[in-house]
């Protein structure tokens, strides 16, 4: 499912460049219909750090999820794989893309019918970005 950016907020960051660009942006967001058989979906989308920092994300959460995981696919040996990504760092100036086959969320256990997705990125404790998406009902 296409999901297209309606709200970008940036709540809390130190160590930011003097540039008054949000310092963390989230583009090109795309939210997966739901596995067949199961309650989760994927997420993709584009992260660029405009700062002139490292910015670690530590965790993202979603209220529409009881479970969001930083997670980054793998072919070792010829066989693929998947694991969890406890955190992940953006340099000053990087971008990261997170796409069907690397870097990816899985959104688990979907809590209700969504119009909306939130998802909101952390460092430790710290907020640094609420992104909220439009959503498009599964067909049945």
């Amino acid at each position: 499912m296409r999901a297209r950016l309606l709200w970008l907020a940036f709540f809390s960051l130190t160590a930011c460049s003097t540039d008054h660009s949000t310092p963390l942006l989230a583009t090109e967001i795309v939210v997966s219909k739901a596995v067949p058989g199961t309650n989760m979906r994927a997420a993709y989308l584009v992260l660029t750090n405009n700062s002139n920092a490292s910015i670690t994300i530590s965790h993202v959460t979603s209220p529409d999820f009881t479970t969001v995981q930083m997670h980054e696919s793998l072919v070792e040996d010829g066989i693929a794989s998947m694991r969890a990504l406890r955190s992940m760092t953006i340099k000053a100036g990087q971008i990261v893309r997170f796409e069907r086959g690397g870097k990816h969320l899985m959104l688990m256990r979907q809590v209700n019918n969504l119009d909306t997705i939130t998802l909101q990125f952390y460092s430790g404790d710290a907020l640094l970005l609420t992104v909220v998406a439009e959503s498009e009902p599964d067909s049945n």
